[in-house]
């Protein structure tokens, strides 16, 4: 894979790059309608296509923020067509990596050795590029380790990446007027998060630690002695991406086993400490050759303040969602409903929360759940392209819900998909034996 030598870290020269990447997209619209000309029925497969490739093509050699958005997109594969998933996923560990010099060059500045000074070996290329670091394996005192450098300028370009990157998600997800700003500062405070080291090296050792009584789950030693605010060291695991590890032969049986120790890996972590890994893609999972799960990244921790935790939870209940003075009442507080909607939108809104919730919350109204059943997600699949397709919908205002639902629902829906993966049917109470 060829290496780059430079990221562009100004503001206007980042700009510059998306508006590069605006031109090829309206050029592939004005090619798709004068065939639709000749061809009435021509779908927007191509089109799509094209689309995707030339986002990702213009993102990748950004890094960062924006980069960092398609990788939260290619989560959630029934709001975008399949071919934006499929592009945007290659975010998650298969981008162009920095090259041997730049490396060199950004370790010395952070760490004040350059590698071969600090490590006794020290491989040049990356084994893992993503987008707002990348790995390298290195040897010292017999110990095999994973080196984490991030990419420069990708901390102090967060803000100027979000404005740019925000016109398309007002557009994408139908966000209206000035409470829309909430949801972009949550995920603006989370990216400053996820691009100080420091605070990751933090994280990782308290949450690993507390989740070590998890069956069936590995993590890595993290040292704090060869990491700095950019550059963050911990020990090599080895084992398979889910993702590559669910395209095997696996047995039901293992499928259940690592299914459980991932739900209850979330779960112990949500109920328990408060916080949670919000950043459940295949790449920051492995599995490894005995079967067990390795979490190897935790650079995005979501703290859950009990004002959301409490009725979120309380909505996740069947007998409360059907209760409708209780079922408003939740929503007032998770701010999905407000004292200026009128009596339509009211009605409205409550109607289609308590569909979709009935769907979403269902695994917690049953002792056991198949996750790998096709039922289940062709009935999300079903609600996702009604949804979209909704007239009613486009016209209303979607800033709903408390800022909290941008990641817990992101960690859930993600959740929910590597369950799939793994075609896993788990104890859903099974975590509360770990509870204090």
């Amino acid at each position: 894979m060829k290496t780059l030598d430079k990221i562009p870290t100004g503001k206007i020269e980042r700009a510059g790059k998306l508006v590069k990447t605006g031109v090829k997209i309206g050029g592939n619209y004005a090619k798709y309608y004068s065939k639709k000309l000749v061809n009435p029925d021509l779908g927007k497969d191509q089109l799509n296509e094209d689309n995707a490739t030339d986002i990702y093509d213009g993102l990748k050699s950004l890094k960062g923020s924006a980069l960092k958005v398609a990788q939260m997109l290619s989560m959630e594969k029934n709001l975008l067509p399949s071919a934006y998933v499929e592009k945007f996923s290659l975010s998650q560990f298969s981008v162009p990596p920095l090259s041997a010099p730049l490396v060199r060059k950004t370790f010395k500045r952070y760490l004040g050795k350059y590698p071969e000074e600090v490590f006794d070996t020290f491989e040049r290329n990356s084994v893992n590029a993503a987008s707002i670091g990348q790995v390298h394996k290195a040897t010292k005192d017999g110990k095999t380790l994973a080196v984490k450098i991030q990419y420069p300028g990708v901390a102090e370009s967060i803000s100027s990446d979000l404005a740019i990157v925000k016109p398309i998600a007002i557009r994408m997800f139908n966000l209206k007027g000035k409470d829309s700003d909430k949801y972009f500062k949550e995920v603006e405070n989370k990216l400053v998060e996820e691009t100080d080291y420091i605070l990751e090296l933090k994280q990782s050792k308290e949450i690993t630690e507390a989740c070590s009584i998890i069956p069936n789950m590995e993590f890595p030693k993290y040292y704090p002695e060869l990491s700095s605010e950019r550059i963050i060291t911990m020990d090599w695991m080895k084992g398979l991406h889910l993702s590559e590890f669910a395209k095997t032969d696996f047995t039901k049986e293992v499928g259940n086993t690592l299914g459980q120790a991932l739900w209850d890996f979330y779960m112990f972590q949500i109920h328990g400490l408060r916080k949670v890994h919000a950043d459940p893609h295949p790449g920051n999972f492995l599995i490894s050759a005995d079967n067990t799960l390795i979490a190897i990244d935790f650079g995005c921790i979501k703290d859950i303040p009990d004002e959301f935790y409490v009725p979120y939870f309380e909505l996740a209940e069947k007998d409360n969602i059907n209760n409708e003075v209780v079922f408003s009442e939740k929503l007032y507080e998770l701010e999905i409903l407000s004292p200026t909607d009128s009596q339509k939108e009211l009605d409205f809104f409550k109607a289609l929360f308590k569909e979709m919730l009935s769907l979403f919350t269902s695994p917690f109204n049953q002792d056991r759940f198949d996750f790998g059943a096709d039922e289940f997600w062709s009935q999300i699949a079903d609600l996702s392209e009604r949804y979209s397709k909704d007239e009613q919908i486009r016209k209303m205002n979607g800033n709903r819900g408390s800022k909290h639902f941008l990641y817990i629902n992101r960690t859930f829906f993600g959740l929910y998909n590597l369950l799939h993966d793994l075609k896993a049917t788990v104890n859903v109470n099974n975590f509360r034996q770990y509870l204090d």
